[in-house]
């Protein structure tokens, strides 16, 4: 497989987040209330660990793009 889609498919990227171990498990839900607390701690302490968030964010681009823009924000 190549980095580049085929036509209708997906990139190398996106089959391998698909395929991310999301053990232990976190819903975009539970995520969303999450984050705020979580993007604050990071961006205070940018070696700031949560097992939990890091897991989902790994397998979920959506989001790990919020999380990246409120660290952002808030740096």
């Amino acid at each position: 497989m190549t980095g580049r889609p085929e036509r209708g498919g997906l990139d190398r990227a996106a089959v391998e987040r698909m395929l991310v171990d999301t053990s232990p498990y976190l819903s975009c839900d539970d995520c969303f209330a999450r984050i705020d607390e979580y993007a604050e701690h990071r961006a205070a302490d940018p070696s700031h660990r949560d097992e939990l968030m890091e897991v989902h964010l790994a397998g979920c681009e959506a989001c790990a793009e919020e999380a990246r823009t409120l660290i952002a924000l808030l740096s």
